[in-house]
């Protein structure tokens, strides 16, 4: 049954669609697919173009929003927007260490997840939008991995758009997933360096927490095993506008004095386990390299090996010296599966994955050279999550694609620039400015 509803200045509309598992046997088993429509309150009863959202990732559902914040009001001038959870996430079919025993053991597991990636979702894409815009093109706006998404979109099936928009998420059309990240991980060291000079009191603070864990065992209230490793991972907040400001107030309040000595403090504890759990989105760690898959190469942990090119960010040989404690960011290592309990019970499959050998392209290069959709793309100066050189080297490969190079935002500027970037985006792909 379908639930309408309303919220300052907005209709929703909760919208259930089934999909195939696997697009190329359609009729084989299938998948459920949830999303929101959300339109303006004063326009719910226009016919009005579509526009749909494929959120960051991999992993998450899309933005659950209350009114029309963010880039949500300038989209609601002109458009009706589907608020997509991408198959697995949000309130779609769940895949996570619960579900997913239901598809037998570790190796069924890996093959369901295989067929979570950008190609996947596009398609789901695709099976849907007929029955939401009776079979009219739509606006897509890719944010971070849904900017990945939206390259394959314009790769496999450009019929389906009417426009592209991409917010910190154009990928390389051709890097392994060690080219990522040995790009990476210079980028998260300038971030903590920066974060460092702006709060340079946090240089001794991190060091003794570090320190601390290196010689007590923590396991925080959920489970979650808090090595030194797992604490400098908090640096992936430093990708996010407030990011630097939201990790300095966690540093400052870490310790408290009790009968025993010093301690983690309870509220320190309370936080970095809401920062660290992959308990609502698993999928994240699952395929977060799988998504740079795209030959016969295996991803086999990409992250934790090309760390080891970069020795500064080893904790133990960190605090033998005099240096600052390195946080990292957007990787994911294999000791996680260890020390979250909501990723334990999937260690075997995700070695799977990594392990995995066949995947295929997700993009087509002659097709985006060749590309007739109108485009445009906000990259982000020095984004911690997507390397804008890779970023611009895309760019050109996309006929028209017209880019705005900014370091006015992180990879969250779409969120945190409120309707600017939208509204920026779509005049520059109409050719208005």
């Amino acid at each position: 049954m379908t639930a309408t509803y309303r919220q300052p200045g907005v209709v929703l509309t909760d919208r259930r669609f089934t999909v195939p598992l696997d697009h190329d046997d359609p009729a084989g088993e299938t998948i459920e697919l949830y999303a929101r429509e959300v339109v303006a309150g004063d326009r719910a009863q226009q016919n009005l173009p579509w526009l749909v959202y494929l959120q960051g990732g991999p992993g998450f559902g899309a933005n659950r929003f209350v009114g029309r914040p963010a880039w949500l009001g300038r989209a609601l001038k002109e458009y009706r927007v589907l608020l997509l959870d991408q198959r697995g996430t949000g309130h779609s079919t769940p895949a996570n260490r619960q579900t997913l025993p239901l598809r037998g053991g570790p190796a069924e597991q890996a093959d369901y997840l295989a067929r979570f990636r950008a190609h996947s979702i596009v398609r789901d894409c695709e099976a849907i939008r007929p029955a939401v815009t009776g079979g009219a093109p739509w606006t897509v706006l890719g944010q971070s991995f849904g900017g990945f998404c939206t390259v394959n979109y314009l790769s496999t099936a450009p019929e389906g758009l009417s426009a592209a928009v991409i917010t910190g998420g154009l990928p390389s059309l051709d890097a392994h997933a060690d080219d990522v990240y040995r790009a990476a991980y210079p980028r998260i060291e300038r971030k903590v360096t920066a974060h460092y000079a702006r709060y340079p009191q946090d240089v001794e603070r991190a060091r003794r927490i570090a320190d601390h864990l290196l010689s007590h065992e923590v396991v925080l209230p959920n489970g979650y095993r808090l090595t030194a490793e797992a604490f400098q991972s908090l640096g992936i907040v430093l990708g996010g506008g407030e990011g630097s400001h939201r990790l300095h107030f966690l540093l400052e309040h870490a310790f408290v004095r009790t009968a025993q000595g010093m301690a983690l403090s309870d509220a320190f504890q309370e936080e970095v386990q809401g920062l660290l759990s992959y308990a609502g989105h698993p999928l994240y760690a699952l395929v977060h390299e799988a998504i740079y898959g795209q030959d016969g190469r295996p991803t086999a942990w990409s992250a934790e090996r090309i760390r080891a090119e970069f020795p500064q960010f080893d904790a133990a040989k960190a605090l033998a010296g005099d240096g600052p404690l390195l946080f990292t960011g957007e990787t994911i290592h294999p000791w996680m599966f260890d020390c979250d309990p909501a990723l334990r019970p999937l260690r075997e499959t995700a070695e799977l994955l990594a392990a995995r050998t066949d995947w295929a392209p997700l993009y087509d290069p002659a097709r985006l050279a060749a590309n007739e959709v109108p485009a445009a793309a906000a990259i982000y100066h020095d984004d911690m999550y997507v390397d804008t050189a890779h970023s611009l080297r895309t760019a050109r490969s996309v006929r028209g694609l017209r880019t705005w190079v900014t370091d006015e935002f992180e990879h969250d500027g779409v969120r945190a620039g409120g309707p600017r970037v939208l509204d920026r985006l779509l005049s520059l792909a109409r050719d208005e400015v």
